[in-house]
């Protein structure tokens, strides 16, 4: 099902689910090359930018929370640029879909915002980017704040949620390195006027600024934190080697007590004569050996800095 949000000759195409005569309207109407019809159809697309004479073909990826809000995926946004439309195709981000509503909302209350927004098909581009480079910079956050809450969390002793956290939190700033990276080099394409678009290039020259200042900043945080979760999981594992060292050393200092104990008491367990077996105070004599013998070692690991 097509969608369309126009205005001044400008249009905006949303196709959620396109279907076979969707892909045949786009190919009679707007004349697209075949295999980027192929690539709508099509998952697991590569992030581009194919310039033709008159259009642009963008495949851009984004990220989002899945449905139990834990774990990082990325979504596909394809769209079509020419002079005076966007196309846009394919079970795309959430953030197309409400940012479409919203225009179509506002020019059908005649809103000056949105109609400022729908001058030209650059600026309108330049919308859709920015409101998805708004999401994105909330995700990153939160993701922020996860490293945060593992950076408070980690001297507890609750050592089984401590890795599932990192191990999550790791996995989603991987995910998000590897969708931020290549995408990069196609961000400084529209900045260093690689790519011209349909209003002349200078007068879109700072949108593109921002939008590529938006993505760098964000690379670098996810970067940033990539270093924090790889140093905090580093922190942990000693800490918890530290922790087995520390009860291997009470275990150790148990044994080495308990031992001379269950020697004496071992010997006079034993059925030969020994002295002061007859006596009639043998017993605390023996208890009296065992809490100095106790005392002795006590004092002995102490000094040598192991309790």
């Amino acid at each position: 099902m097509i969608e369309t949000a126009q205005y001044n000759g400008l249009q905006w195409h949303h196709i959620s689910d396109a279907s076979e005569e969707d892909y045949r309207y786009l190919l009679e109407t707007y004349h697209f090359h075949p295999l980027d019809i192929e690539d709508c159809r099509g998952t697991n697309q590569r992030p581009k930018i194919d310039e033709y004479d008159n259009y642009y073909f963008l495949i851009l990826h984004f990220p989002y929370f899945d449905k139990g809000n834990k774990f990082v995926r990325i979504k596909e946004v394809k769209i079509f640029w020419g002079k005076d439309y966007i196309i846009t195709i394919g079970k795309s981000h959430w953030a197309v879909k409400k940012t479409f509503e919203a225009i179509s909302e506002g020019l059908a209350d005649n809103d000056d915002q949105t109609i400022a927004a729908f001058k030209t098909s650059d600026i309108l581009l330049y919308r859709i980017l920015d409101r998805l480079m708004a999401e994105t910079n909330t995700l990153i956050t939160r993701i922020g704040a996860e490293v945060d809450l593992i950076n408070y969390d980690i001297f507890s002793k609750k050592a089984r949620s401590i890795i599932e956290q990192i191990s999550i939190t790791r996995r989603n700033i991987i995910l998000l390195n590897t969708t931020f990276k290549p995408q990069i080099r196609l961000f400084h394409q529209f900045e260093s006027g690689g790519i011209k678009g349909f209003t002349g290039g200078e007068e879109m020259e700072d949108y593109w600024g921002d939008i590529l200042d938006q993505y760098q900043k964000m690379f670098d945080s996810v970067e940033d934190y990539g270093e924090l979760i790889e140093g905090l999981s580093q922190t942990f594992d000693s800490l918890q080697a530290n922790r087995s060292n520390e009860i291997m050393t009470v275990l150790t200092i148990f044994s080495s007590t308990m031992l001379p104990l269950t020697v004496i008491t071992g010997m006079y367990g034993m059925n030969v004569a020994l002295p002061f077996q007859e006596h009639p105070q043998a017993f605390w004599f023996v208890m009296l050996i065992m809490v100095v013998a106790t005392l002795l070692l006590l004092f002995f690991f102490k000094r040598r800095n192991l309790r």
